[in-house]
């Protein structure tokens, strides 16, 4: 069983201009956009950060920033 080669001969294939060019007009429209990203989402809606993570972080960064000050203070003196 032979399958046939995917790829056609320039000379052969239509809309092709010498060279291997596709004129204007021999190619589809591009794809439209979609007027919007699907339903309004509301039974779930974002709220943000809570409180309570958003404060462990800063305090953890905040620790962390302390600590390598104190090293950088410990190194130089």
């Amino acid at each position: 069983m032979s399958t046939p080669n995917p790829d056609p001969q320039p000379e052969r294939a239509t809309g092709l201009e010498p060279g291997g060019g596709v004129p204007p007009g021999e190619t589809p429209p591009a794809e439209s956009s979609m007027p919007g990203a699907g339903p309004r989402e509301t039974h779930n809606p974002p709220t943000g950060w809570a409180k309570a993570p958003l404060t462990l972080i800063i305090a953890l960064a905040v620790l962390v920033a302390a600590f390598f000050l104190a090293y950088a203070l410990v190194l130089i003196f």
